[in-house]
């Protein structure tokens, strides 16, 4: 790994593996993907620039789990394979790069961490996983402010408040085995969860984790997700944070969760779970305060890591 300070800005200082040729050779057991992808975007965009800041902009807080008692790296192998070619304007290009770029990786036998980008990205990416894991038998658990399953916004399918609809539509995640949690605020309107409801979706209202608290809560998305799944798929929109604490994102929603709580909560979906790919959406440095919305979508990163790393070292 290279200094903090110098050398190229890979993710966690990991090592640079650009190529299919590289990553087939080396077998690590994570890559991460940037999907420099905002064209999707209804309100402010930037999120784009969000695989650069969290490579480039994130401290290194250094490697060993305190809660866990692990030292990451040594338990796993965790490369950099860049970023898909994400071309202005080009919506399918993109998302056919997006969903190539994932399947170098899967099919190279490592974990995919995709690093967003807006929340549309979660189409291409998750719909990769899925062909390598099983259509229709990869459960979601999905934390958002927002539940991103409107049929169009503005006339656009693939809108970053349309991909959720359009993976339950192709088959590849059963609506029984998508779970979303932190919902809140004025949108979606009733008939979109009229919908989501006929797709037997299961979402927990942020109102429910701030009465339940966060345990509760994840202790039943993960039985809904997994029931009858072989695998796990993560997304974490980083609005589903207060803004207080993650300013720099492109809807923001006052009232969200705090990241004490998103932490342990995606830790117990590593731990807990047949995960298999995770993406982190939404982060929009121009809009960022001190980097508060880079480094905690950094370490939700390195808290599923060090969730993988204990299990492959207690396996």
């Amino acid at each position: 790994m290279a200094s903090e300070m110098s050398g190229l800005a890979t993710f966690g200082q990991c090592d640079w593996v650009p190529t299919v040729e590289e990553l087939r050779a080396r077998k690590p057991d994570v890559a991460v993907v940037g999907a420099p992808f905002d064209i999707s975007t209804t309100y402010r965009p930037g999120a784009r620039f969000g695989p650069r800041a969290l490579r480039a902009l994130a401290y290194h807080p250094g490697t060993y789990h305190l809660d866990l008692g692990i030292e990451i790296f040594e338990n796993l192998d965790v490369v950099d394979h860049g970023d898909a070619y994400c071309p202005h304007g080009l919506t399918e290009q993109g998302h056919r790069n997006i969903e190539e770029k994932v399947r170098d990786v899967v099919d190279a036998g490592a974990f995919p961490v995709i690093i967003g980008g807006d929340h549309s990205i979660t189409w291409p990416a998750a719909t990769a996983v899925a062909r390598k894991h099983g259509w229709g038998r990869l459960g979601l658990v999905h934390f958002d402010a927002h539940a991103d399953t409107a049929d169009t916004v503005e006339g656009n399918l693939a809108s970053h408040g349309t991909p959720m609809r359009r993976l339950i539509e192709s088959g590849a995640v059963r609506g029984r085995n998508f779970v979303q949690i932190g919902l809140r605020g004025y949108w979606p309107p009733a008939d979109v969860f009229e919908w989501m409801r006929e797709q037997e979706l299961t979402w927990h209202l942020m109102h429910e984790v701030w009465e339940r608290g966060i345990k509760a809560v994840m202790a039943d998305a993960i039985a809904r997700a997994s029931d009858g799944c072989d695998a796990i798929y993560l997304s974490v929109d980083i609005d589903v944070l207060d803004p207080g604490t993650a300013p720099g994102t492109g809807t923001p929603e006052p009232g969200g969760m705090h990241a004490a709580d998103l932490l342990r909560a995606v830790r117990a979906v590593a731990l807990e779970t047949p995960l298999v790919a995770l993406d982190v959406v939404e982060v929009s440095p121009p809009y960022d305060h001190a980097e508060l919305t880079v480094n905690n979508a950094h370490r939700v990163i390195f808290e599923v890591l060090a969730g993988l790393a204990y299990k492959r070292r207690n396996a």
